[in-house]
């Protein structure tokens, strides 16, 4: 019997997909928000960077000078600084390490210099890149200048700019400013352990419980959401200070340092955590605990083989999120910390207090670091989350139990009152006249335009940064959001998309704030009109809040079956219709949680403002911040609890409009 062989057909050309108006609608959106968030986040970390490994010297071997005699007559051979350096050992070595603004005065290489003596002298650079001045006239040439004595006075030499590790290895041989990684690490830890603790069994007592009052106690945990993490700090000096109503109960230790850093860090992150743990609480199988029950497991050992493993992810997230906001945050440890260095104040200090912006942009870098790992396994946790319930589950219903609950009632108001405390003592320092000595009530507090800061405008400034923020980002967040969730195709674009749009995160605000100077306040760059201005304030904030933003639309948003799309499609009906009339209502409630997230944080941001503001945009967050360190600490109490009054409004308003709105938007979920 023959073979049979079978002949194959020829392959076929690759028919590729025509893409459709709305595809190319779509994808050029994608490709704009993605710019955007290139050009304000990543151009400005690498200015950062690049400005982190620019190291600034003065190469004496390039600059010459040679000396007339009385009559002026040039008969001496030129000679280099270095040369001279090397004769009188004027400076050493580490004195030629220098800043970017750096200069040096050339007298000091003549010790009979006077200029009154008609005496001439001619110098210049050798080097294409090398500089002086002549009092504030910069020399680039490598001609020569002459000049006489009193000139001579005023010529400043510059340094020559190089790449390298010597801002790095500067910064990790200075016991000093090295020595704040260790601070940071050891508070951020401390302060993770012990409200990560705290937070859970409250957040235990409120799911797990049958006490009262749940409602009015998880109201009071977000409270401490709604102000700058600054206010903590001065509620801890009015508590605890040289003339705190509460200081002997430190028994001589000092408020000003790890331990008012530490207190006040767990009054700002509660919430955080709280509302992370509570998810994770809220949800579980009472089949666990009935198959515990029937193995007469006793309660604790059923606590830690049921309650801890079911809650382990929201613990582990929670520590990390705790961790990173600690160790980033510089409003707390810079009303309380005292000489207690930390890396987000030495950022403030390097730029602020001694205009070395290569250091600044070093310790940004190193403070990065942690801040990355934290987020980073964090992420890498919750990827690895797995559903704890089933179709067959049977949801957990605490039993009365008058004991327990009593307990957790106690734990529960303790906690309240120390959140309501420390809110407490700075309305009562806002409202008194003149503490210790006339705690009279006055309003005097309030009249800031008296105070420095910036007054009231900085109040209204923050509003309407508030307001700006809340309307372009939303709408900015959740349209990147729709495009990269319902673009068809593009997956690569998609993917850079998605890993922009997690990295702000990761960022800490200075950083982002420093990143900014280096980026928008270049003459050369063509947005260096924006610097100093709102719009800079509000492109930073919503940048800086951009990936829990955009999270919460993305999670929205894969509730909706993509038969939306195809039914509209096939009714050839346009993409940006079916967004405005079916997806943005329907996502609604969403839409209206990204807008009071961005206003509140907009009212509270203090790290990634604190370097772009001007006078004429100055913020209440940030009056708060100059009040303080003029000494006038009552007003800014009144300052921070004005910006928690606002929230505290918003919230509200925001609440009473999104009963109406969804009435509107939702009625579909009735039927």
């Amino acid at each position: 019997m023959s073979d049979v062989q079978t002949a194959r057909l020829p392959a076929g050309p690759h028919v590729k997909g025509k893409l459709s108006r709305d595809d190319i609608i779509m994808r050029g959106g994608l490709i704009v928000i993605a710019l955007y968030l290139i050009v304000t986040l990543a151009f400005p970390l690498y200015a950062m960077m690049s400005k982190s490994l620019s190291t600034y010297t003065f190469d004496l071997s390039t600059f010459e000078f040679q000396v007339s005699d009385e009559e002026g007559t040039f008969s001496v051979e030129p000679v280099t600084a270095a040369e001279l350096n090397a004769q009188l050992g004027v400076l050493a070595p580490d004195d030629l390490i220098a800043g970017s603004d750096s200069r040096l005065g050339v007298t000091q290489f003549f010790p009979d210099f006077s200029f009154r003596s008609p005496v001439k002298y001619r110098v210049r650079t050798t080097a294409e890149d090398g500089r002086f001045l002549i009092g504030s006239d910069l020399v680039d040439s490598t001609d020569w200048v002459e000049l006489d004595s009193n000139t001579f006075r005023r010529v400043q030499l510059r340094p020559a700019r190089a790449r390298g590790l010597g801002n790095f290895i500067n910064y990790f041989s200075t016991p000093s400013l090295s020595n704040s990684i260790k601070n940071s690490v050891v508070i951020a830890t401390i302060s993770t352990i012990i409200t990560v603790t705290l937070a859970f069994w409250f957040a235990f007592a409120l799911n797990r419980t049958c006490m009262r009052f749940k409602g009015f106690f998880r109201l009071v945990a977000m409270a401490p959401i709604l102000v700058p993490s600054l206010l903590p700090g001065i509620a801890l000096v009015y508590l605890f200070g040289n003339q705190g109503m509460l200081k002997e109960l430190l028994f001589g230790a000092s408020i000003y340092g790890p331990i008012g850093i530490v207190i006040g860090s767990v009054f700002f992150t509660f919430p955080h955590a709280f509302l992370i743990i509570s998810t994770a609480l809220a949800i579980s199988d009472a089949r666990l605990y009935e198959a515990a029950v029937s193995l007469r497991a006793t309660p604790w050992r059923t606590f830690w083989t049921v309650t801890i493993p079911g809650a382990r992810y929201g613990l582990v997230s929670a520590a990390f999120v705790v961790f990173n906001l600690v160790i980033t945050d510089f409003g707390l440890p810079k009303v309380i910390g005292g000489q207690f260095n930390v890396l987000a104040v030495d950022i403030y200090k390097q730029v602020i207090g001694q205009q070395n912006f290569e250091m600044g942009a070093v310790v940004s870098v190193v403070l990065v670091i942690p801040a990355i790992v934290a987020f980073s396994v964090d992420r890498l946790v919750q990827s690895k989350q797995v559903a704890l319930l089933s179709a067959r589950s049977v949801p957990y219903q605490p039993s009365p139990n008058r004991r327990a609950d009593r307990l957790f009632l106690v734990y529960a108001f303790a906690i309240a009152l120390f959140i309501l405390g420390m809110l407490g003592v700075c309305q009562f320092a806002a409202l008194i006249k003149f503490w210790p000595y006339d705690l009279s009530l006055s309003l005097n507090n309030y009249q800031f335009n008296r105070m420095d800061g910036g007054g009231w405008a900085a109040y209204f400034n923050s509003i309407k940064l508030g307001l700006l923020t809340a309307v372009i980002g939303t709408a900015v967040i959740f349209f990147g959001a729709y495009l990269v969730e319902k673009s068809n195709g593009f997956r690569t674009g998609r993917a850079v998309f998605q890993m922009f749009a997690m990295l702000p995160m990761a960022i800490p605000g200075m950083v982002l704030g420093l990143a900014y100077i280096f980026f928008f306040n270049n003459p050369a760059n063509p947005l260096n009109a924006i610097y100093g201005t709102m719009a800079i304030l509000v492109v930073c904030t919503i940048t800086h809040f951009y990936t829990v933003s955009h999270l919460t639309a993305v999670t929205a948003l894969q509730q909706m079956d993509r038969e939306f799309e195809s039914v509209s499609a096939s009714l050839k009906q346009p993409t940006l219709k079916l967004f405005s009339r079916v997806t943005v209502p329907v996502c609604m409630p969403a839409v209206l949680d990204i807008s009071i997230y961005l206003f509140v944080n907009a009212m509270t941001t203090v790290s990634a403002v604190v370097f772009l503001y001007s006078p004429k945009t100055s913020l209440a967050s940030i009056a708060v911040l100059n009040m303080d360190d003029a000494g006038d600490i009552a007003p800014a109490a009144a300052m921070g609890m004005m910006i928690f009054y606002t929230n505290a409004a918003a919230r509200i308003l925001h609440m009473i409009a999104s009963k109406g709105i969804l009435r509107r938007t939702q009625a579909w979920r009735t039927r």
